[in-house]
């Protein structure tokens, strides 16, 4: 297997990086901790360690140190398409390295024969009830898997620690292998009402067997999407809620299955993966009540009216960047080259006109430019998936891709269990008191 072949050769070299840090520098300060972070969700606390992605303030988001516009140029394409291979990404997460074809075409083939789901999962998923949500059909699904966990296994029976990580490869490798399928299958059953398993094909990659399993009319565009889509939402640093969950729980030497369930359960969240259907919502409404793409002065009334009234505009600001995130840039180019005169397309390109210079004039944004969420909805709607809270599962399908490879070097590097100290409010009003007095 490429993959295991390429981290077994690079091990060496990090075991010894990080046994430095742990070692001789354990006592080297890296950051300071405000009473504000400790009460305000540890914001920007560093304390988190990840080589396969960062967030970059100017930038953006960097896989394995390359911008997105680089990754998108520097992969492998599938053949007669501008976007990437899924496999090329994969690769590159996991071994830091841009692949070559072969070698990206080598990661599409260990998934197309791994795809096969077990039939126990298939009829867990058509047990329950029909109003389930699509993630608790996801996430249960993920957990069902377990039952096959090498990891899982391989500790059970006294594997050594020093390859831990090839067993959370195999996981990984079966769970991201998996995840399209059962996707699919949810999409097709929950709002279909079709019962029939879907089939991975070898002779495709990874983002044409998803639009052809999804059975949408426009296989090909959607296959191109499906590419660009678990790509730009396959890894966001390790402090995001789904990463960090993966992480946690995984440091309890929980199996990848488990691990990613309950990963998922954290990106079920409305605060962290709900947004893009919020900001189609909002778009839509805006639609609706013009009839038609508004003016630039209609756009600009109804974005203050919105806020007038308490709410929020969906899809612009962001925590950690101070550009246009450019995932939005990437999905925006994508839609403009293929479908330009989309009216939801032109107004969300109207809404970044208008909305940054309103949420710059109110003056509560930070960074009032657009984020990821602000466009990837649209894209999905404009290709007939228009039932909104599957777009989640979207979600978690590229997360899962940037999650696992995390996995696996956090077990191949030996991080230790994660268990941060509490305090209570007195302990830290009295820290407030002595500076104070200080």
């Amino acid at each position: 297997m490429i993959l295991k072949e390429k981290i077994a050769e690079q091990l060496p070299a990090w075991r010894e990086r990080y046994k430095a840090l742990a070692k001789e520098h354990a006592e080297v300060v890296v950051d300071k901790v405000t009473v504000g972070q400790v009460v305000g969700g540890m914001r920007d606390i560093k304390s988190l360690v990840t080589d396969i992605s960062f967030v970059d303030p100017a930038e953006g988001i960097r896989f394995r140190g390359k911008s997105i516009p680089e990754v998108l140029k520097q992969l492998p394409k599938a053949r007669g398409n501008k976007i990437p291979l899924v496999g090329g990404l994969y690769y590159l997460l996991m071994i830091g390295e841009v692949p070559t074809r072969e070698q990206a075409m080598l990661v599409e083939a260990e998934w197309a024969a791994r795809a096969e789901v077990p039939d126990h999962v298939y009829k867990m998923i058509r047990s329950m009830p029909k109003e389930t949500h699509p993630m608790t059909l996801l996430s249960q699904a993920v957990l069902a898997l377990q039952n096959d966990s090498a990891f899982a296994k391989g500790y059970h029976a006294g594997m050594k620690k020093d390859v831990y990580w090839e067993a959370a490869l195999e996981d990984s490798l079966s769970l991201t292998a998996k995840l399209p399928v059962i996707a699919a299958f949810i999409y097709r059953f929950k709002y279909f009402g079709e019962t029939k398993k879907p089939r991975y094909n070898a002779k495709l990659d990874y983002g044409a067997n998803f639009s052809k399993m999804m059975g949408v009319a426009d296989k090909k565009g959607y296959a191109e999407l499906s590419r660009l889509y678990f790509i730009l939402h396959s890894d966001h640093e390790s402090g995001n809620v789904s990463a960090h969950t993966m992480h946690l729980v995984g440091s309890a030497l929980s199996d990848p299955f488990l691990s990613y369930s309950a990963a998922l359960n954290g990106l079920a969240g409305p605060l962290h993966g709900l947004a893009n259907q919020e900001c189609l919502g909002w778009l839509l409404d805006v639609y609706k009540m013009f009839k038609k793409v508004p003016s630039r002065d209609e756009l600009y009334k109804f974005a203050w009216d919105t806020l007038n009234s308490g709410k929020v505009i969906p899809g612009y600001g962001h925590a950690v960047l101070r550009v246009p995130d450019p995932r939005y840039t990437a999905q925006m180019k994508f839609a403009k080259e293929r479908f330009p005169q989309d009216d939801l397309v032109q107004l969300a390109d109207l809404v970044f006109d208008v909305v940054p210079a309103v949420l710059k004039e109110q003056g509560k944004a930070k960074n009032p430019a657009p984020n990821v969420d602000a466009i990837s909805g649209t894209l999905q709607y404009f290709y007939g998936v228009r039932d909104f809270d599957f777009y989640t599962v979207l979600f978690g399908v590229g997360r899962a891709l940037g999650v696992t490879p995390n996995y696996v070097w956090a077990r191949a590097l030996g991080q230790p269990i994660e268990r941060p100290k509490s305090l209570s409010t007195k302990m830290l009003e009295d820290i407030v008191k002595a500076s104070q007095a200080a």
